[in-house]
Formats: structure tokens, C-alpha cells, sequence
């Protein structure tokens, strides 16, 4: 039987993946974009996580056209980069609101017709540099390590009603960001992998939908990283 599934950040990378995955195992996917023209083959709804009244709007625009959200994939964030000591209040307070207070949100609201239906699978996207940390990036870092600290309390409060909440913890994937990088870059990053490659977006996605399928119907608190042995230890 087709879920109602959401994903946000939809649109593009790793998100439109996702999407794209359990498009293919026959669910109803909603995805939310912030800017740009979304993919076809979804139901598509402009959503910008740091509003309270877009995220508001959103659901109940999913809700009224595939049913209450059943899977939710919070995938939505942003980087703004730099050193500590350049980095301005407003490159924090964006980033966290974005990729921490954004998820918090649209958590918060998945949750309600997860209660009501006594079942749900909420997934955050995290990132191995919330675990490992990464120079330039103590807003970005400090967003996705709380993701962690969120699911697990989530998953403590909501356990006993048949919802579990995990943390995906991606490393390099091949995306439009990286291919960006110059030559000595990449080759630098490369040389960090145990693997000695980047992840594709569609691994990223497969473990995805196996925490949103049956076969993950135990796993809830989990971190579970997708970075070719990048974060091993963290």
C-alpha cells in the first residue's frame, strides 16, 4: 500500500534522490523547494522550514492531497562557511534555523498524524561533519550534530506509539556542490576515505527508505553513516 511520504529539500541532490526512491517503490511523494522549478512527478510544495505558518501551510496542503504524512524525510538545509571568528551572527542564526529549527518544525507537525495513526518513520539528514567537525564550518557542524540529539529524544518520547526517529549521516556525495571542487581538493578529501570514493546520492537514498521500511521496524536512535568509513570512531 502507497505511503504518504515527505521529503524537504526535495528538489534537487541528495533530497530529490530520496524522493526519487520511494517514488520508484510505488509511495505518494510530496516534496517542499524553497526557489527554482521543482521535478516533475511529485506533488511539489513551496515551503520555506524557517517559517512556522509555510511549514503549517504545507501539511495541510500534503495532508488534504495524499493523506497525513507517514514517512518524513528531513533533508532541508542550508552552509553559509566560514572561520569562527568571521562568522557574523546572522551566518549562525540562519544555518541553525534552517537545518535544526527547520527540522524541529517539521518534525513537530509530521507528529501529530503520526499519534493519530499510532505508526511513523521520521528521518533526519545529518551530515559526518557533525560527528568529525570540519574547519569553517561551526554553524553547519553545529546544526547537524543537534539532529542527532533531537531524534533521540524523539525517539524516547514517541517510541510507544509505533514512530521511530534516525539520524543519516552522509560523507562527500557526487552532487552539483562537489563538482565545484577543484582537482586538489577533491584529491585531498579523497585521501581521508577509507573507500577512496565519494557516495552516489542513491546510496544515500537506499538507506533511506530501508530505516522507512519494515525491515527497520526495530532501529529507532540510530546514527547510521553513509561516508564510505570518512566519520569510523565519531
Amino acid at each position: 500500500m502507497a505511503r504518504s511520504v515527505l521529503v524537504t529539500g526535495g528538489n534537487r541532490g541528495i533530497g530529490r534522490a530520496i524522493a526519487e526512491a520511494f517514488r520508484e517503490l510505488g509511495d505518494d511523494v510530496a516534496i517542499t523547494y524553497r526557489s527554482g522549478e521543482p521535478p516533475e512527478g511529485f506533488l511539489a510544495v513551496r515551503c520555506d522550514v524557517t517559517s512556522a505558518e509555510d511549514v503549517d501551510a504545507a501539511f495541510a496542503e500534503i495532508e488534504e492531497k495524499q493523506g497525513p504524512v507517514e514517512v518524513l524525510v528531513a533533508n532541508a538545509g542550508i552552509t553559509d562557511d566560514t572561520l569562527l571568528l568571521r562568522m557574523g551572527d546572522d551566518a549562525w542564526s540562519r544555518v541553525i534555523d534552517t537545518n535544526l529549527t527547520g527540522s524541529f518544525r517539521v518534525a513537530k507537525r509530521a507528529a501529530r498524524g503520526m499519534l493519530r495513526a499510532r505508526r511513523g518513520r521520521i528521518v533526519f539528514i545529518s551530515s559526518v561533519v557533525g560527528m568529525l567537525g570540519s574547519a569553517g564550518q561551526v554553524n553547519y557542524a553545529a546544526s547537524k550534530s543537534g539532529l542527532v540529539g533531537m531524534a533521540r529524544s524523539i525517539a524516547r518520547e514517541l517510541g510507544s506509539r509505533g514512530i521511530t526517529a534516525n539520524v543519516v549521516a552522509p560523507g562527500f556525495v557526487e552532487t552539483e556542490m562537489t563538482e565545484t571542487l577543484s582537482e586538489e581538493l577533491r584529491s585531498t578529501y579523497l585521501a581521508q576515505i577509507p573507500l577512496g570514493r565519494y557516495a552516489t546520492s542513491d546510496e544515500v537514498a537506499g538507506t533511506v527508505t530501508w530505516l522507512a521500511g519494515d525491515a527497520a521496524g526495530y532501529v529507532t536512535g540510530a546514527v547510521i553513516p553513509v561516508d564510505g568509513g570518512l566519520g569510523m570512531g565519531h
